[in-house]
């Protein structure tokens, strides 16, 4: 007689822990309370399991830590190899921007790691490739590299820092600013708050796109492709 005919109930399959698992629940931790809330007791309690079964699967918080950031690089998109290398730079700045906002504790993790995994070599090498056959020369592609993630991280971090999320967000603390600070002593502040920042159809993002313009147009391959 079946287990179902003797009014037995089965017990749920608990799906098998695995290393992906294990990275996947540790992102959803850091998203939700940063990486300082990622250990091994808490990622045991999400997991619903003992904390010395993950060891079964990473060899500690290190290791998992090079999964988190290596998922990470996996979300950004890859530079198309057959694409002209300002836009192939662009696209997968503007890929990589939305990604790292979506997970604010990776952004001074990226490239921290001693163990980079395989997304995050794939994702360089793809990078590299695209400034090279665009005719940079080895020095000048290490050089542009450099300059856009500086502005690329750089960015984020203060995107993420900023005390609001929205145009109302925005609108409030600008009106908290202009009533608390004197218009007739701190003129050029005013002005850009009410000139500019207030005005429909302002949006932060637009400052990030200006930069990595200047930046991409001031870069300029030393050698014909």
């Amino acid at each position: 007689m079946s287990e179902h005919g003797t009014g037995r109930r089965t017990k749920p399959k608990r799906v098998a822990l695995s290393r992906e698992r294990v990275v996947t629940a540790a992102i959803a931790l850091a998203d939700e309370k940063g990486v300082a809330g990622v250990t091994m007791r808490a990622l045991a309690a999400r997991l619903g399991v003992e904390a010395m079964s993950l060891y079964n699967h990473v060899r500690g918080r290190e290791d998992i830590l090079d999964g988190m950031v290596d998922a990470v690089f996996g979300q950004i998109g890859l530079p198309p190899s057959a694409t002209d290398w300002k836009a192939a730079m662009r696209d997968r700045a503007r890929s990589a921007r939305t990604v790292l906002r979506g997970h604010p504790w990776a952004v001074g993790l990226m490239d921290s790691r001693r163990r980079p995994g395989p997304a995050t070599l794939r994702h360089h090498d793809a990078v590299l490739e695209a400034l090279r056959a665009g005719g940079f020369s080895l020095a000048m592609t290490a050089h542009a590299v450099s300059l856009i993630d500086s502005y690329l991280y750089g960015s984020v971090l203060q995107e993420l820092s900023l005390p609001f999320t929205g145009h109302n967000e925005l609108d409030d603390i600008a009106g908290t600013i202009l009533r608390e600070v004197p218009t007739d002593t701190h003129p050029h502040l005013t002005e850009l708050i009410t000139e500019h920042a207030l005005q429909p159809g302002y949006d932060p993002a637009d400052e990030f796109e200006f930069g990595l313009s200047l930046i991409l147009d001031a870069l300029h391959p030393d050698s014909p492709p």
